[in-house]
């Protein structure tokens, strides 16, 4: 969600900056299928994200809303440089699938039904405070929706659509999303 001020820094991020200021991210985020060790699941592809969602994300780690060691520590960053990391990684898009597939996307298709009106019923996300679902590695999808069944992540509409899911439903409604090959990317330049 946009704060005050906030439409004028998104309109001036600096994509050149933004690319200067990533170089630091590409190490995680720029590797096609890199995971974390422990949990294991994959690092989020961040290219073609909505620019308000990376900054909210952002912020998030900043005030350690999301609890990630490395990423509280590389969120340190001014609200006019988020915008700019953000100018930067709008620019990318998916143009194939990308990564693995598990779960069953047919039944995470009809699952889904209950996500499409944030995040899209193919997961590109029509408001821009939303993530874009579409492509996202399936582990990281499934990490994501567990943090807000355990309440590891806080926000009371998602905790509640996915509260009573199974292991299952959670995989094969990841599986949708990570299917879909429009959507978001590693960004790899």
């Amino acid at each position: 969600m946009l704060l005050s001020g906030s439409v004028a820094l998104a309109a001036e991020g600096d994509p050149e900056a933004g690319k200067a200021r990533f170089y630091l991210c590409k190490g995680c985020h720029g590797i096609p299928g890199y995971s974390n060790v422990y949990p294991t699941y994959h690092v989020p592809k961040v290219g073609g994200q909505h620019p308000d969602y990376i900054v909210a994300a952002l912020k998030a780690y900043q005030a350690g809303e999301r609890k990630h060691g490395t990423m509280r520590g590389n969120a340190a960053l001014s609200e006019k440089e988020m915008w700019d990391i953000a100018a930067y990684l709008a620019r990318f898009k998916a143009k194939t699938q990308e990564g693995p597939v598990t779960g069953d996307p047919q039944r995470g298709r009809k699952l889904a039904e209950r996500c499409a009106s944030c995040h899209g019923e193919d997961g590109i996300a029509p408001a821009p405070q939303f993530p874009i679902l579409a492509n996202q590695y399936e582990s990281y999808l499934i990490k994501a929706m567990k943090d807000y069944q355990t309440g590891a992540r806080k926000n009371p509409i998602m905790e509640s659509m996915v509260k009573g899911l199974s292991e299952e439903d959670l995989r094969d409604i990841a599986a949708w999303y990570a299917s879909q090959p429009k959507g978001v990317t590693v960004v790899k330049e």
